[in-house]
């Protein structure tokens, strides 16, 4: 099968809507998004407000928004998200147009936003499509070569069947998972955010999930910090205590 040769999730605008002098008009924008959060107020109409007011750019509000949650979901996450370590006690169940999409975006060198929550979030929309790109089998390699080291004993991946290509996916990953020596499941259901929702061990950087979900690890970000040190990242992870999720 031939891969695309591709920079998913790529914007040439990025280096000018996320310079150095960029950021800092975002993370003071950042400031009174949580404010108001924390106050009650909703999102869409916060982020349209204060982006209206410091001139954001879509991209700069969909990482703004991407990046900020409220103290209380703060907390809740940091409370439910466990160690690395407990990777090895039981089976972990994987986001896994989620996880995967993060790693090529990385691999791309395109834009990764490190959030409040310490979770690292792609901005490649792709809303419902999906292919097989260049990065793909390194993304998977780096996945399980990080299983390995954690001593994973299972895992189950949920793919969104509508979403394109998804069968391919399972195909793909089913591929390098004949290399990983665990159990190995890639399961296509009509919508993998119902069937995660509830439950623990989860992987994903999706901020409903994490509200939802009973325990979650973050193991996107350790996979970028360990094997792709040229990432992208715009740090938006800044608390008034210095604290954040990290990744355990």
């Amino acid at each position: 099968m031939t891969s695309k040769t591709t920079r998913r999730g790529f914007d040439p605008k990025d280096c000018k809507w996320f310079s150095e002098q960029a950021i800092e008009k975002i993370k003071l924008a950042q400031q009174e998004v949580q404010w108001l959060l924390d106050k009650g107020y909703k999102m869409g109409a916060i982020i349209d407000f204060v982006g209206g007011h410091y001139q954001l750019s879509s991209r700069q509000r969909m990482a703004l928004q991407r990046a900020t949650a409220s103290k209380l979901q703060y907390s809740k996450r940091k409370s439910t998200m466990l160690s690395l370590e407990s990777a090895k006690d039981s089976c972990i169940y994987i986001d896994g147009f989620n996880l995967i999409i993060t790693l090529e975006v990385a691999l791309s060198g395109s834009i990764l936003i490190l959030g409040n929550d310490g979770v690292l979030r792609d901005l490649a929309g792709l809303r419902g499509t999906y292919s097989i790109i260049n990065h793909t089998n390194t993304a998977l390699y780096f996945i399980g070569k990080s299983f390995a080291q954690l001593a994973v004993p299972e895992v189950k991946f949920f793919l969104d069947a509508p979403v394109s290509n998804s069968a391919k996916l399972r195909s793909r990953i089913l591929e390098h998972a004949a290399e990983w020596a665990i159990p190995v499941e890639v399961e296509l259901v009509p919508n993998a955010d119902i069937v995660l929702a509830k439950r623990a061990r989860i992987v994903t950087g999706d901020s409903i999930l994490l509200d939802e979900c009973s325990s979650w690890l973050n193991i996107s970000r350790k996979i970028v910090d360990d094997y792709i040190k040229d990432a992208w990242l715009v740090n938006l992870m800044v608390h008034e205590d210095g604290s954040g999720c990290n990744y355990g």
